[in-house]
């Protein structure tokens, strides 16, 4: 341990990166951006050769990422490959592969976790520490990971090697920021284990690093990201009650978080990201017992319901307009699920536009982050029975609603991010209906 220790604290412990995604490739980055010289492993061999050329596969608007990645590959303090053969000479493995929850069990799917486990330990050295970030279930640390790696090794994780969990705090737009700036939880397998990782994140985090093990890790990051769900699953039916009784509930969350220890979240068309749709899941899957959760199921049903809630709204807008939905020509704003983000997974739109297919709709869809769905503005409006607002994109905060009104065939407006006014929109001759304002 105080070899590693040494290493770590003067740099010169040689870092693998598994798996280069929105968590590897900015952690992988800034540690050799830090003075560590650092192997990237990804099995996407196109995607290794863009990042290994210094091309960053992470599109949107993500402030410095693209720049570093050239810096460093062009220093060589990034080297990056799909042979995990070459981790036989590291001293440090980070995994940050996907954690998916399979669609209709809603159980952990860890073949990319277990994959890279097998492939790892195939090569981990003695003496070598791992760090898994990836999102997992609580227990899977002990289930899973670390009898996998000493089942590949021969070797124990209580002095062999070390092993330690240290879930990722980012989202997209914010990669470089989250990760210098968050606090993060590191749950050691043992006390010396966290102590190294401790180490080792104390290079690129300006934050706390707060030790535990890692049962408490892994309840911290999916409780974290289950609170949120269900903060947000509490505005939607709230935005539901409210249109139900004819009131708007941006007004009403904004009263209520006047008042002392309220902070009302943000209704909305859906929720999406890699990390909250599947993160509550996770969380009742490990810890699964004599308990049954109820909460946290419902939560997330409510937040699977918004999109389809929305294409009910068109539906109604447009019969309100005269027009059927059948044969309708309708026009989506945004692909992605967060706004200024080139980021489509478990986005909204895709279960909105899904269903507005069912109902025999003509769909367009625009985005201007998305190559496929990246036409010119006016020409994917013009023509249109009706338009809705699904992301908040910065281009459609500053569109001209007059022009719009211009544009389109027939004035029917969805808005599932509070983007528009109603007024406004009303007095252009606009059938429009808000999330919680109609």
């Amino acid at each position: 341990m105080e070899n590693l220790a040494e290493a770590i604290h003067n740099k010169k412990a040689r870092v693998a990166v598994i798996g280069l995604g929105h968590v590897g490739l900015p952690v992988a980055c800034t540690l050799a951006e830090a003075g560590f010289q650092v192997l990237g492993i990804e099995r996407n061999e196109a995607k290794a050769a863009h990042i290994g050329a210094g091309i960053s596969p992470i599109g949107g608007n993500e402030p410095r990422l693209a720049r570093l990645l050239t810096d460093v590959i062009q220093e060589g303090k990034l080297r990056v490959g799909t042979d995990y053969a070459e981790c036989r000479e590291t001293d440090v493995a980070l995994i940050a592969v996907e954690t998916p929850v399979d669609s209709a069990s809603k159980k952990p799917a860890y073949e990319a976790l277990r994959g890279a486990l097998r492939d790892l330990g195939a090569h981990l050295r003695r003496g070598s520490l791992v760090i898994i970030e990836s999102t997992i279930a609580p227990q899977t640390m002990a289930k899973v990971v670390r009898p996998l790696l000493e089942q590949m090794t021969g070797l124990k994780a209580d002095g062999d090697f070390y092993l330690a969990y240290c879930p990722e705090r980012v989202m997209p737009g914010k990669l470089l920021s989250n990760l210098r700036t968050c606090n993060r939880v590191i749950g050691g397998v043992t006390p010396q284990a966290a102590e190294l990782a401790r180490a080792l994140y104390g290079h690129i985090v300006e934050a706390d690093l707060d030790i535990t093990d890692a049962l408490t890790a892994e309840l911290v990051k999916t409780t974290e990201n289950a609170y949120r769900d269900v903060q947000i699953a509490f505005a939607n039916e709230i935005a539901l009650l409210c249109e139900n009784v004819g009131c708007d509930v941006y007004e009403v969350r904004q009263l209520v978080n006047k008042s002392p220890y309220r902070a009302m979240h943000v209704p909305g068309a859906g929720v999406g990201g890699h990390c909250t749709p599947k993160d509550p899941w996770l969380l009742v899957h490990g810890t699964e017992g004599k308990l049954k959760a109820r909460l946290i199921p419902t939560a997330r049903a409510i937040n699977d319901s918004m999109p389809l809630h929305v294409a009910e709204l068109a539906e109604a807008g447009l019969a309100e307009a005269g027009r059927g939905i059948n044969k309708a020509r309708v026009t989506v704003l945004g692909y992605a699920y967060l706004e200024n983000a080139a980021d489509a997974r478990h986005a909204p739109t895709i279960p909105l536009v899904e269903r507005l297919i069912a109902l025999g709709a003509k769909v367009t869809i625009h985005d201007p982050y998305f190559a496929e769905h990246s036409i010119v503005l006016r020409q994917a409006i013009a023509g249109s029975d009706c338009v809705i607002v699904m992301v908040a994109h910065d281009e459609y905060r500053s569109l001209n609603l007059a022009e719009v009104r211009e544009w389109v065939a027939t004035p029917v407006l969805i808005d599932g991010r509070n983007v528009f006014d109603k007024k406004r929109a009303q007095d252009l001759g606009f059938v429009y209906a808000g999330v919680g304002n109609l």
